[in-house]
């Protein structure tokens, strides 16, 4: 079994910053890509980085120059920080990772979810 913990999300004041971390236990023989989607009530879940390496990153045009995704492999996590927030980045935050528990078979795994609201 493959478990995906969520932290760091909670209710903050547009312009501050919030860093949401995503921690995968288990059988783990290795992990591919690692990304973070948000998911607005009444929207449709949506892509908002991902890094699937420990070079190449991508964002959303909504999130560009505000947020920064990182990993750190050695301790199977994904981070997000998120500066400079807006009411429209509240949401549902999921972290998701590609993950091998037999070798060279890789599966998406999802944490439970972690809430950012932002008050004007």
């Amino acid at each position: 079994q493959v478990h995906l913990v969520e932290s760091g999300g909670g209710l903050v004041q547009a312009g501050g910053s919030l860093r949401l971390s995503c921690a995968a236990s288990g059988s783990i023989r290795s992990i591919n890509a690692m990304g973070w989607y948000r998911q607005a009530p009444g929207k449709q879940r949506e892509l908002v980085a991902d890094i699937p390496n420990s070079i190449s990153t991508k964002y959303a045009d909504s999130v560009k120059g505000r947020f920064t995704i990182s990993r750190d492999i050695t301790k199977n996590t994904v981070y997000l920080q998120m500066n400079s927030l807006k009411p429209e980045d509240t949401a549902a935050y999921y972290c998701v990772m590609t993950i091998a528990v037999v070798p060279g078979t890789y599966y998406p795994y999802w944490g439970q979810g972690t809430q950012v609201t932002v008050s004007s």
